[in-house]
């Protein structure tokens, strides 16, 4: 029998798996897992967990929200074996799971994982840490986790940068120098984001077909500080069009980024907390952690030899070679 360690965080979403525990623990074990349950006691105790013993199983669950998801990627990076991840979530803001479209159904997630294939899902790493799917400076990074979920869902990212311009005039931006590919460009920003997601903070900040979970690239968006408010009603207008690349932003995608500022500034990994910094480097950790989700129809560009690299081309990729049965 196959052995699944699965970690929770009672506290997610208002203690949400409490109702569900017994559920989710019987869908494992009717599809062949001998499950060990640990619910976390506190801040990177889900990290300590996977950290000691990962190794010790063949899969490794987790429940919870971005958090609790962001400390097992960590744990998980740091050991020599791919251990593959599964996912349920039970946070409020949940942005993984809504860009893989795992249900937010716990007991849904539970039976997609038994079902699932590998996917190869691309890692941040930041200086000497490491993300799941965002890393964020500036104005906006806070007050997104602060938006009420409800003018989210209406007016989408508009949202997130129209409850910060609520401190605009007392907030002179960011000074910063991005590098990357070659290229150096210095400039005053509200906000800069580095990210592998379609959803940020709970807000749809990218069309689906933009991003590529597995392309070894992260998008990057800084927004430029407006200089008067004709500029400020142009920024606005261009996010609700979803134009990311006017020159009120600053927008690209690479493998490999570094930001240098005179003055510390202060940074956000998946909506906690990263650390107040005069420079940090954030590089793509290729297919770095092994997912097993359900395939949909999110895809890659091709490879030279024709075949897609995406969620559905890795069902076909891995499905010869899962070390356990799904």
């Amino acid at each position: 029998m196959n052995k699944m360690l699965f970690v929770y965080n009672p506290r997610s979403g208002r203690g949400l798996i409490k109702s569900n525990l017994f559920d989710i623990i019987n869908i494992f074990t009717e599809g062949g897992y001998e499950v060990t349950a640990y619910p976390t006691q506190g801040a990177l105790d889900a990290y300590k967990k996977i950290s000691e013993a990962a190794l010790d199983y063949d899969i490794v669950t987790v429940s919870g929200g971005d958090g609790t998801l962001s400390e097992a990627v960590k744990a998980l990076m740091e050991l020599e074996e791919k251990i593959p991840l599964g996912y349920i979530p039970a946070g409020s803001t949940n942005d993984f799971a809504t860009s893989m479209s795992i249900p937010k159904k716990m007991t849904d997630a539970a039976h997609e994982i038994l079902d699932g294939v590998f996917f190869e899902y691309d890692i941040g790493k930041f200086n000497d840490n490491y993300f799941v799917y965002i890393a964020g400076f500036g104005m906006l990074t806070d007050v997104a986790y602060e938006t009420p979920q409800e003018r989210k869902n209406i007016f989408g990212h508009a949202a997130y940068i129209v409850e910060g311009l609520k401190r605009l005039h007392t907030y002179k931006g960011i000074d910063m120098t991005v590098i990357h590919d070659g290229i150096e460009e210095s400039g005053n920003f509200l906000v800069g984001l580095v990210s592998n997601s379609t959803s940020i903070a709970g807000v749809r900040f990218y069309a689906g077909d933009e991003i590529h979970f597995d392309d070894g690239l992260f998008e990057v968006t800084l927004v430029r500080t407006p200089t008067n408010p004709l500029v400020l009603q142009q920024t606005l207008n261009d996010a609700i069009m979803n134009r990311l690349n006017t020159k009120n932003f600053l927008s690209f995608k690479t493998s490999f980024v570094t930001f240098r500022s005179s003055e510390p500034v202060s940074w956000t990994l998946d909506g906690e907390a990263g650390g107040s910094l005069t420079e940090a480097s954030i590089e793509n950790c290729h297919r770095a952690i092994k997912l097993v989700i359900t395939p949909s129809d999110k895809t890659t560009p091709q490879t030279d030899s024709g075949v897609g690299t995406g969620i559905r081309a890795n069902a076909q990729l891995f499905e010869d070679q899962r070390g356990i049965e799904l």
